[in-house]
């Protein structure tokens, strides 16, 4: 799911096959600009502002696109072929003489001049993972409506920007209380370290193939083995086969296996939590499936 470390990677990948580059080809395929051409063009650079993607192009352009939900882009080589989806989820092709950048499922796509980027992104908080980030700002927004969720709230980008569902169940989890809890009613000093917390999550998994969110590995006990059959005769019958020369060794007790767990409650409904055992629950808010451990999270549930 894309969210602003998996946004931030994209923007490095297609600032690399593209920057630099005189487009070769180009192909915006939705309806408001099929006909724009940005070919000739040189690609300035890619940058990614929260979940938003800006590739300024020559020419005081700028293409904006978002991912949201499953919207993707990938690069190829000229000779390579495409497996990003069905020809018909394409949205963009961009390419130049060494690399091809295709937009799949795209449900943003719009062309607008450079100087209008504030249009599209200046609604946003400040960026988890902007060379401008800053905590002040966020808390301040944060804070502004203390009635609010605490999930919906790390969701609103006009807070702060970058976090997705994954991070906001995740990050819920860290703090020890539901989703459901009003921002008004953390504990003090609770909201900067989530605040910080966030910030530090998203860069650390800024260049992983991977998210992951655990701190420590789980320690999980594999079942025990089962027993030797029983050389003991039955009731009523003769043993027909001498008794062994010693017993046969008793099975070892099973020893922890370290098996590692990239996320604490993200996917895991009806699983053990990492901390206390407790089944983990699944259910919606703002139609967005959220993960919590009623065992380790204290505050309202649906």
């Amino acid at each position: 799911m894309p969210e602003g470390d998996t946004v931030l990677q994209t923007a490095t990948r297609l600032h690399e096959a593209l920057a630099g580059q005189v487009l070769t080809r180009s192909d915006l395929r939705v309806p408001r600009f099929a006909t724009a051409d940005l070919s000739g063009r040189t690609v300035l650079d890619v940058t990614a502002r929260g979940k938003h993607l800006l590739t300024r192009i020559e020419g005081g352009l700028t293409l904006h696109s978002h991912l949201r939900m499953d919207g993707a882009w990938r690069v190829y080589a000229p000779d390579e072929r495409w497996r990003g989806g069905p020809g018909h989820q394409i949205r963009a092709i961009l390419a130049n003489e060494e690399h091809i950048a295709v937009g799949y499922r795209l449900p943003v796509l719009e062309l607008l001049r450079t100087s209008e980027e504030d249009r599209v992104v200046g609604h946003l908080g400040p960026d988890l993972l902007g060379p401008d980030w800053d905590p002040g700002p966020a808390l301040d927004r944060l804070l502004a409506a203390p009635e609010r969720s605490l999930g919906e709230a790390l969701l609103d980008q006009r807070n702060l920007a970058g976090i997705g569902n994954v991070y906001k169940c995740e990050l819920c989890f860290l703090a020890r209380v539901t989703p459901w809890l009003p921002v008004g009613a953390l504990p003090d000093g609770a909201l900067p370290r989530l605040v910080t917390l966030a910030e530090r999550l998203l860069n650390a998994n800024r260049d992983r193939p991977t998210r992951t969110t655990t701190i420590t590995s789980e320690l999980r006990t594999p079942p025990r083995p089962p027993s030797p059959p029983s050389s003991t005769p039955a009731p009523g019958a003769t043993a027909t086969t001498p008794a062994p020369a010693r017993a046969p060794a008793r099975p070892r007790s099973p020893q922890p296996v370290r098996v590692q767990e990239r996320l604490y409650v993200y996917g895991r409904a009806r699983r053990p939590c990492l901390r206390c055992g407790t089944p983990i629950r699944l259910t919606d808010q703002d139609d967005r499936p959220t993960y919590w451990c009623p065992g380790c999270q204290s505050g309202p549930t649906p």
